[in-house]
């Protein structure tokens, strides 16, 4: 029987950057922790899954969603006590759920469903699709990112989360919008 994950407790807030692959997740992070001054958590899934690429050219396999999700969770907990009342995560257990769910028939581990509905956040923000599609080693999916899209938010939606849909193909336009709606959506007092 899996442990359950440890979520580090703090006061500061957290917030998911989440989407289908090539949706600009970890540039949107990267960008949203420079403007609001604070820290970000890489997507652990992306450097897991290119090491795995690159030692044997094999994809993510449902063995390794555990591996991602614990990964991930560790990733915010070391990051989180260096940051100051914000947090920004480039995806989280919500985005393993999504991704399992469609990539293997349907199937989710019943302790990864378990995990996403102990784990807290307060505010996501769901990456459309209206971006260009970028190949690399990992992407597999360009003519699915719709369904994708509507995987992530109905994962968001199962566990009723409070969260925005961040559209547009212009980035500047697409952050601008992002920084709105954190700041009309979360409390800093």
């Amino acid at each position: 029987m899996e442990e359950n994950l440890i979520q580090e407790q703090s006061l500061i807030k957290r917030v998911v950057i989440c989407g289908p692959e090539s949706t600009g997740k970890s540039t949107m992070t990267k960008y949203l922790s420079v403007f609001f001054k604070t820290n970000y958590v890489d997507e652990f899934a992306r450097e897991f899954l290119q090491k795995k690429w690159d030692n044997s050219k094999e994809v993510c396999s449902r063995e390794d969603l555990l591996e991602i999700a614990k990964g991930q969770i560790e990733l915010e907990n070391i990051k989180i006590k260096n940051s100051s009342k914000l947090i920004f995560c480039d995806t989280n257990i919500s985005t393993t759920l999504a991704w399992s769910k469609t990539h293997f028939d349907g199937f989710c581990d019943p302790w990864l469903l378990s995990q996403s509905k102990l784990l807290k956040y307060d505010y996501y923000l769901l990456l459309n699709t209206d971006v260009a599609w970028i190949k690399d080693d990992l992407r597999d999916t360009p003519n699915d990112r719709e369904k994708m899209f509507l995987a992530h938010k109905f994962e968001l939606d199962n566990l009723n989360v409070n969260y925005d849909i961040i559209k547009g193909s212009d980035f500047n336009k697409r952050l601008r919008q992002a920084v709105d709606c954190i700041k009309k959506s979360i409390n800093f007092d």
